[in-house]
């Protein structure tokens, strides 16, 4: 019987190991800093698997553990890892142990848009969720600033232009409540796709303007349980529920 080995290129490893990103593995790689089994190896692309022993200036790597949270995203934070004005980002609403940990958003939420926030350092996940064939779900609660009536609801169910970004269709708009005496509508509105600053465009297009935004759902995760600042872990069936749902198309 064949014994299958996975073998992935030795930029990737690194990057999982936590050394650095896959470019500056790459940067490492050629400037002869990484070992293959005790070889310098200055070749971008070559493969190694788990049997082989890596060391980046002579010292061993060892696989990253890999880590999923869930966070609720207030406003007034980036959703990058580092921000070169100094602003505040979604990493530093973590504990300072994950902090060290090359952590990555899932995707973006905007500076001003709250919710739902997917960060893991697992880049063959992350790769799967944000690919827009997989067509994961993601659903916003939107509170416009005005009376939305039906007729306008309708245009958003159909699709509207949105520039730049062209024609976009959602997967579903709900009406969740009118309120008159603040002259301002709740929305449900669940997109498969994510291009910049979609909802608050597409709200635009109807003549409308966004008065506060929350992303509550991303695929089956929601925000049950996690207060706006606070994060939780995945647990182990999400993780697979999330591999599963991107395992059907390429």
């Amino acid at each position: 019987m064949w014994t299958v080995i996975k073998v992935e290129r030795l930029q990737k490893v690194l990057a999982q190991a936590n050394i650095a990103s896959r470019r500056k593995a790459e940067e490492m790689i050629l400037a002869g800093r990484v070992k293959v089994n005790g070889e310098v190896i200055t070749t971008l692309g070559y493969k190694v698997s788990e049997k082989d022993t890596i060391a980046v200036d002579n010292q061993p790597i060892t696989k990253a553990q890999l880590k999923y949270f869930l966070l609720n995203k207030p406003t007034g934070y980036l959703s990058t890892v580092t921000d070169d004005k100094g602003r505040r980002t979604v990493i530093d609403l973590l504990d300072e142990e994950h902090q060290d940990t090359r952590l990555y958003p899932v995707g973006r939420l905007d500076y001003d848009t709250a919710g739902l926030l997917l960060l893991t350092n697992d880049g063959e996940l992350t790769k799967r969720l944000t690919h827009p064939a997989y067509e994961i779900e993601k659903e916003y609660l939107v509170r416009v600033d005005g009376i939305v009536i039906r007729r306008k609801i309708n245009e958003l169910r159909n699709g509207v232009k949105i520039v730049p970004g062209g024609f976009v269709k959602p997967k579903e708009v709900r009406l969740i409540e009118l309120h008159k005496a603040h002259q301002s509508t709740l929305l449900s509105i669940t997109l498969t796709e994510g291009k910049n600053k979609q909802v608050r465009k597409m709200i635009e297009s109807i003549g409308f303007k966004v008065k506060n935004l929350t992303r509550i759902r991303y695929d089956e995760l929601t925000l049950d349980g996690v207060e706006r600042g606070t994060y939780r872990s995945l647990k182990i069936h999400e993780i697979k529920r999330l591999y599963g749902h991107t395992k059907q198309k390429k």
